[in-house]
């Protein structure tokens, strides 16, 4: 124990900036690299364990760097300085496995023990059992998300309150654009900060996982941070949930993507219904009609299964 208000283990921070290290990336706004930070980690960690168990610690401002995406657009991530990733990783680590006890189990993005390999998976079986697929992305999930709604969750959860002063100090710290201009923020988290993931999946918990629980539980549904999908037996009920899913977004102050949200028919060989909408991709991979062979008999037939774009030529 200590004398300061907030007891954190000093062995934690020597974990976590192994973490840092390994996970590598580029130096935030004070230009410092992690290399240059190890030459003095004795003192540099000793100083942001004291700064944290006495309360004192602040972040310094995210840099905004913007990444290229597919469609020719950028997307802006925002990078903490190596400080504030060891710090937010000595949260990241705390919070965790408290929030993984919570958790819905078709909830894949960033956790531990899952991945997209294996929301594919339960993707491709469940697309042979249920006709129809409700597709669906959040616009700017990250950027958009409720501090109000947000802070209520991590109130709820997490009992220790240093943990949730520094989420909070994360979510308000400013952003230096790529202009060099800094901007406030009242709204999102840094997409690019080490407990951004495990925050916008808390968010998703309580905006999407357990409202789907709880008024659809017929329809199951696998997640990756703000893009889903979700299976249902009938276009009606493909519809209804379609619709109530929009007003559930629209009621957390997000708003879903219109050119990303739609119904789609899973058309086999013995699905014959017609319908516009007969194919969608999910994390990479591209879900439509093709033909398949039976391994017992040799013939062929058709399946709706999945392919990884870059084997069809595509930019995945």
């Amino acid at each position: 124990m200590t004398n300061k208000p907030f007891d954190i283990s000093r062995y934690q921070f020597t974990e976590a900036f192994e973490e840092v290290r390994r996970n590598k990336g580029a130096a935030g706004v004070d230009g410092q690299t992690i290399e240059y930070y190890e030459r003095g980690l004795d003192g540099n960690l000793y100083k942001l364990w004291n700064r944290m168990s006495s309360g004192t610690y602040f972040p310094k401002p995210v840099k905004q760097v913007l990444i290229p995406k597919k469609n020719g657009k950028k997307r802006p991530l925002g990078i903490p300085t190596v400080e504030d990733r060891v710090a937010q990783t000595v949260v990241k680590n705390n919070i965790e496995p408290m929030l993984e006890e919570v958790f819905i189990e078709d909830s894949y993005g960033y956790r531990p023990g899952k991945s997209a390999t294996d929301a594919i998976a339960a993707t491709r079986k469940r697309c042979w059992k249920y006709d129809w697929v409700v597709e669906f992305d959040i616009i700017g999930l990250f950027d958009n998300i409720d501090h109000e709604l947000l802070f209520k969750a991590l109130d709820f959860h997490i009992d220790e309150k240093w943990a949730k002063l520094y989420l909070q100090r994360w979510c308000t710290a400013s952003m230096i654009g790529a202009d060099g201009h800094e901007v406030g923020r009242t709204s999102g988290v840094s997409q690019g900060g080490v407990t951004s993931p495990i925050m916008a999946n808390l968010f998703m918990h309580y905006v999407f996982d357990k409202w789907m629980t709880r008024n659809f539980p017929q329809c199951p549904y696998e997640r990756f941070a703000d893009d889903a999908v979700i299976h249902c037996t009938t276009l009606p009920q493909a519809q209804t949930v379609l619709c109530a899913l929009d007003e559930r977004v629209t009621e957390c102050k997000l708003k879903l993507h219109p050119e990303k949200t739609r119904i789609v028919y899973c058309k086999d060989g013995n699905r014959a219904k017609e319908y516009p909408d007969t194919s969608f991709d999910f994390l990479g991979f591209s879900f439509r009609a093709r033909k398949s062979k039976n391994s017992k008999t040799g013939e062929y037939f058709t399946s709706f299964s999945a392919v990884y774009e870059q084997a069809l030529g595509h930019s995945a």
